[in-house]
């Protein structure tokens, strides 16, 4: 699908954390999410949908990552991230990317063209595996002076583990899911999609990524994304 000359510019968002307790802090969700919005609110683009996902930039099979190309493709729409690392780390796949035709721009580089994003990919892998080859280096230069690596160094909490706590995370993480599929079902009634059974298939044919990393979306999965949305307004 392409737009015409004078239809604005589309924009998918993608945001990424590394690590399971990042994703439910909601901290570097909600940054790259506001920093991605107001990029696409500057660029005077038309946000679509927004993907996220919990695992390593390393990871190109990542759902949230998939889904975001997907859409982009389907709707000749830019890719958007708030950094170029949170879309991958590795800089071949960027570059497959560009010469495959996917537009890509990171809101922190927002005067970067297709060339400056390859070079800044690559100068990005570079620095990284010198510091990995740095740190394999000054490992084995302990070990061989005798130091005893791994094992316990006395880094243990002071308290066992808040129950209660990880509960809230869990359900605040829940009500973010259910807030951000909100929107895209609203976007789909906008466009005259109706009824639970209706949506879900549109959600699917759309590749949106369900909830609790569900296979598709079901009528029930859009009721209780619904009915979660509506606990949240209240």
């Amino acid at each position: 699908m392409r737009l015409g000359a004078n239809a604005p510019r589309l924009a998918v968002g993608l945001i990424r954390v590394s690590t399971a307790e990042q994703g439910n802090s909601g901290l570097g969700l909600e940054a790259q999410q506001a920093s991605i919005r107001s990029f696409v609110a500057a660029q005077g683009w038309t946000m679509v949908a927004e993907y996220s996902d919990i695992a390593s930039g390393k990871d190109d099979r990542r759902p949230g990552f998939q889904g975001a190309l997907e859409r982009c493709r389907q709707l000749g729409a830019v890719l958007v991230a708030a950094r170029l690392d949170r879309i991958t780390r590795r800089a071949h796949t960027l570059s497959q990317l560009l010469e495959d035709g996917v537009s890509i721009r990171a809101a922190d580089m927002p005067g970067a063209d297709d060339l400056m994003l390859r070079i800044y990919a690559a100068m990005a892998q570079k620095e990284r595996e010198l510091i990995s080859e740095r740190t394999r280096a000054a490992l084995a230069a302990a070990k061989a002076r005798g130091r005893v690596l791994g094992g316990d160094r006395g880094y243990r909490p002071a308290a066992s583990p808040d129950a209660a706590a990880a509960a809230q995370a869990r359900r605040e993480a829940a009500e973010r899911t259910a807030h951000r599929l909100g929107l895209e079902v609203d976007r789909l009634r906008a466009e005259g999609v109706e009824g639970h059974a209706a949506l879900a298939r549109a959600l699917n044919a759309r590749a949106v990524p369900a909830p609790r990393g569900s296979v598709a979306w079901t009528h029930t999965t859009v009721a209780r994304v619904l009915a979660r949305t509506r606990c949240i307004e209240r």
